[in-house]
């Protein structure tokens, strides 16, 4: 195993697991007296609470400060360029709507690239104790337990993931989102990173979301990939650079990229 591919892996979950208990400090924050006063909305009405200001600087103190010749790209402070081909793909709280509301299901994100290949994650759900967690080549974990993708193999049998309605409508998709909802057995809305990490562990088998960044999605490639499974764009691209994002257990991700496409 290359070292310096481990090395930063076994940084990514311990600063992962710092940050997020940085967070969980300030939360739950739904209290309605302080709302307004402790989050503020970006140009896209998506919020950003203090909390997710904190939780970044200090991710980004402990990945540049081990390896500061490192680039960085983070949610909240943007791009930092680097020197060695190496990237830090952030978000201290992916899910801060649930954050503010006080809903548990929000985490931290910590991804790394070289030269542009995704080999390792990490994704901290504190609330629930859980770290999801892989190297390429390595597998995928859940804490010590080996993740794997269900062996589901038809849609009439599966179970669908989503975070949101309001992207389809955005994307003008909201009639392929139906069909899938036709043929699949069940649909759960959980939001964020969490269904990309149910389909990981073999909980479900699609998770579709349209209106992602790279920071919401860098982290998360390895583990699905790790563990069996196929996160693309709608047209099956591997890329993160992309609003439109699609997780499955492999064995449906070429029938639902069919039913995207309209064939």
């Amino acid at each position: 195993m290359n070292p310096d591919w481990r090395a930063r892996y076994e940084l990514a979950v311990v600063a992962a697991e710092r940050a997020a208990r940085q967070a969980l400090t300030h939360f739950p924050d739904a209290d309605s007296a302080g709302f307004a006063d402790k989050v503020a909305w970006k140009d896209d009405l998506s919020p950003v609470s203090f909390a997710d200001r904190e939780a970044e600087a200090l991710l980004r103190d402990l990945l540049l400060g081990a390896f500061p010749d490192d680039a960085f790209l983070g949610e909240e402070s943007g791009a930092r360029p680097g020197s060695s081909g190496y990237r830090w793909v952030v978000d201290p709280i992916d899910g801060t709507r649930s954050f503010v509301r006080g809903i548990p299901l929000w985490g931290t994100l910590v991804g790394v690239e070289y030269k542009g290949e995704l080999f390792a994650g990490a994704a901290v759900l504190p609330v629930l104790g859980h770290t999801y967690r892989a190297l390429r080549g390595d597998g995928a974990f859940r804490g010590d337990r080996r993740l794997h993708v269900s062996n589901v193999a038809s849609l009439d049998h599966s179970l669908l993931f989503c975070s949101t309605l309001s992207g389809f409508f955005k994307a003008r998709r909201e009639a392929d989102f139906l069909e899938l909802t036709r043929r699949t057995q069940r649909q759960r809305a959980f939001g964020n990173f969490y269904g990309f990490a149910l389909v990981a562990e073999g909980a479900g088998e699609v998770m579709i979301e349209h209106g992602v960044h790279p920071w919401d999605v860098a982290a998360l490639v390895p583990i699905l990939e790790e563990a069996g499974g196929r996160l693309t764009d709608w047209k099956g691209g591997r890329t993160i650079d992309r609003p439109d994002v699609l997780a499955t257990n492999g064995k449906l991700h070429d029938v639902v990229l069919r039913l995207l496409s309209g064939t």
